[in-house]
This record gives C-alpha cells, sequence and structure tokens, in this order.
C-alpha cells in the first residue's frame, strides 16, 4: 500500500527516529481490545476529526483490506460531525476515492 509522502520523508531522513515510532504502534496496536477492522475504521474517524488527510488513503485501504464496506468508510468518516463540524466533510471524497481505487 502506498505511504503519503510525509511518512516517506519521514522515514527516509530520520529513519531510527520512525522505527522507534513503529515499535510503539505496534505495541499499541498489539494491546488494543478492538479487531483489527473496528481499529482501521476509529482510526479514519480520529484522522479526520484532526485533519490529518494524508494519511486517509492508506488507512481507507487497510479498513477496506480487513473487510469495511464503502458505508463504514463514509460512516467512520462522518462519524465525528457532531463534535468537530462540518470541517470533517472535506476527508470525504479523498477516503472514497482511496477506497474506489482498483488494487
Amino acid at each position: 500500500m502506498k505511504v503519503s509522502p510525509a511518512f516517506q520523508a519521514f522515514a527516509k531522513e530520520a529513519p531510527e527516529v520512525q522505527m522507534a515510532w513503529m515499535e510503539m504502534v505496534q505495541k499499541v496496536d498489539d494491546a488494543s481490545a478492538l479487531d483489527k477492522k473496528t481499529k482501521e475504521l476509529a482510526y479514519l474517524a480520529v484522522m479526520a476529526a484532526v485533519g490529518l488527510e494524508s494519511g486517509l488513503p492508506f488507512h481507507v485501504k487497510m479498513a477496506k483490506s480487513k473487510g469495511a464496506t464503502r458505508e463504514e468508510i463514509i460512516s467512520s468518516i462522518l462519524v465525528g460531525l457532531p463534535a468537530v463540524g462540518n470541517t470533517i466533510v472535506k476527508s470525504l471524497p479523498i477516503a472514497l476515492e482511496a477506497f474506489d481505487e482498483e488494487v
């Protein structure tokens, strides 16, 4: 799966920090009580809420690979709408373009 240019630069320019970051990410993932699909959908909701759009395509594809439907992707992006407001909808076309891409 394609990683965002920002994350690629992180890995290239600070490989030791990136490796430490990924170890922490893996440990948090291992400790999660959520199944993989639910975790990815929740992560999409958080990314949309905080405006981390560059990682959306990667994590949409991860969620899709875990069995998430297009409707679940839409719902996960929009779940933060009441708390964050309509700025969240800017993530929707990015997420759906990634979902609809052929592998």
